[in-house]
């Protein structure tokens, strides 16, 4: 319903490269993605503060993300934020409006100056995020899972993935936040310990044939407690 053309800049793209162990680099162009302004957000704001969930990223202009999670909270929507691309200098106020905080290695890096390398690594990235004013804080570790740590349970939680043969890595985060949204939005009484590790399966079966159009709805072998 709030799709709309512009004949003010291009269609935003991102060019893709993945090397023979399936990991990608991504050049993106935004284009007409940094078009989206507040006033489109006014357009669309009883869909944002009815909803069950609001996700935001950064592959629109930070301050109309912001504002989104802004609105969402104040109709009590629960906000999942993925400061992808990541910035170094974002906005202190996405900490504290993001009820669940997910970053990768790489954009934790960028954020904190901490390169991940381990689960040690991931620990002391998410208690930083977490004096910055973040309530749960996943960072996601590829093929070993996701470190999970709140402001109420600080003893961080390891949430390892299964082991699979990656062909194309992208749209692997994608593919978990989403997942994570699904599952905060129609099953809010699962644990987040078992919303991860299944969002973590999703991940782990998009990485599993290339390009990010997933066919997981279709596939016979998956475990039969996904969905």
């Amino acid at each position: 319903a709030f799709v709309g053309q512009t004949t003010d800049a291009a269609t935003g793209t991102a060019s893709i490269i993945v090397n023979s162990e399936g990991q990608n680099v991504i050049v993106i162009v935004p284009g007409a993605n940094l078009l989206l302004n507040f006033e489109d957000l006014k357009r669309a704001s009883d869909v944002i503060c009815k909803a069950k969930v609001v996700v935001c990223q950064l592959e629109i202009t930070p301050a109309v993300s912001l504002e989104a999670l802004k609105m969402a909270r104040a109709s009590g929507v629960k906000t999942l934020f993925n400061p992808a691309p990541a910035l170094a200098d974002l906005d202190p106020q996405f900490y504290t409006y993001s009820d669940i905080f997910c970053c990768n290695e790489t954009e934790a890096e960028i954020l904190t100056g901490i390169p991940v390398g381990n689960l040690e690594d991931a620990e002391k990235v998410g208690r930083m995020l977490l004096e910055r004013g973040c309530k749960l804080v996943i960072v996601t570790l590829g093929a070993e899972g996701c470190m999970m740590i709140s402001g109420d349970k600080p003893i961080p939680k390891h949430v390892p993935a299964g082991k699979v043969r990656a062909v194309d890595t992208t749209g692997a985060g994608d593919s978990f936040v989403g997942a994570l949204a699904f599952y905060l939005a129609y099953y809010p009484k699962l644990s987040m310990e078992e919303m991860i590790r299944k969002s973590n399966c999703v991940a782990s079966v998009s990485v599993q044939a290339a390009g990010t159009q997933s066919s997981y709805p279709y596939r016979k072998d998956l475990p039969q407690d996904l969905f």
